[in-house]
Order: C-alpha cells, then sequence, then structure tokens
C-alpha cells in the first residue's frame, strides 16, 4: 500500500473512533439527565396536618416523608395520647402521585369525613379524618391553616 492510501485510512479510523466516543458520551449525558428529571419527579410532596385533641390546643406537624404512621406508640412519625386510639391506629403514604389514607385494623377504626373508612382511600386538600378523639385537617399545599374549633363527629356503629 502507498503511503498516501496508509494515512487516509488511518485519518478515517481516528475520526470514527472519535465519532463513537462523542456519541457514548452524548448517550450516557443524555440518560443520566433522565434519570434525574425521573427521581426529581419522586420527590415526595409535602403534607401538614392540623391535629386537634381533646383538652388541648390544636397543633400543626409538617411531613415531608412517604409514609406516616398515626398511633398511640412514641415510635410513631404521630404519636398521640389518646386512649381511644391504637398502638398503629392509621398510615398517610404518598404512591401514584397521591396521598392515600388507611386503617391499620385499628380497634375504634379511622373517620374520613365523618364516614367509616374500610379500604386505602385517596385524601385531598382539606380533608378531615378521626382517630379516636383526635381529629386531623389534610394540608396538601405545605402550609398548615388553622382552622376553627370544632364539635368532635358523633361515631356510627357499623352494621
Amino acid at each position: 500500500m502507498s503511503g498516501p492510501v496508509v494515512f487516509a485510512l488511518r485519518a478515517l479510523l481516528a475520526a470514527s473512533l472519535y465519532a463513537f466516543l462523542a456519541w457514548m458520551f452524548f448517550s450516557l449525558w443524555r440518560d443520566i439527565r433522565q434519570q434525574g428529571a425521573i427521581l426529581s419527579a419522586r420527590r415526595v410532596p409535602p403534607i401538614g396536618l392540623t391535629i386537634e385533641a381533646p383538652g388541648s390546643g390544636a397543633r400543626q406537624l409538617h411531613f415531608n416523608i412517604s409514609e406516616i404512621i398515626i398511633g398511640r406508640d412514641p415510635a410513631c412519625d404521630c404519636p398521640l395520647e389518646d386512649d381511644a386510639i391504637s398502638a398503629r391506629h392509621a398510615r398517610l403514604i404518598h404512591h401514584h402521585n397521591q396521598w392515600w389514607l388507611e386503617d391499620l385494623g385499628s380497634t375504634n377504626g379511622v373517620l374520613l369525613n365523618r364516614q367509616q373508612l374500610a379500604l386505602p382511600t385517596v385524601v385531598t386538600d382539606g380533608d378531615e379524618f378521626c382517630c379516636g378523639e383526635t381529629c386531623f385537617t389534610i394540608s396538601l399545599s405545605g402550609e398548615v391553616p388553622l382552622s376553627p374549633t370544632r364539635k368532635l363527629p358523633d361515631r356510627e356503629e357499623k352494621e
């Protein structure tokens, strides 16, 4: 082979190698950027709870976690001192881009908007639920408005 032909083949091989490397780094950059967008979309939106227990004023709690356990157990995310509440009474969980409320098999049950909760249910901003004698108001906007004191709902017997 003559010198100019070998030089042209070497130049072509070097150019194709650099093109391959550039394409590989571009693909990696695109995948990392796409994964970052997916992970940032998975962030749990903040949820606020206004808690009204009999004999005490209303207090506010803010959470940035995907699962909130409510109960009498001090290890719960939202521990309460109410004898009508089970150790692990209810759970607020964020999945499928929504907040869900679930009764964890408590003795006295959970009332959501004055209705007995039977299945895990999607909750929205302003929903109210009661565990025992303690009532909660949900705020999905991140800020928890303090609601005026209200009468606790009457419990309806299960049929």
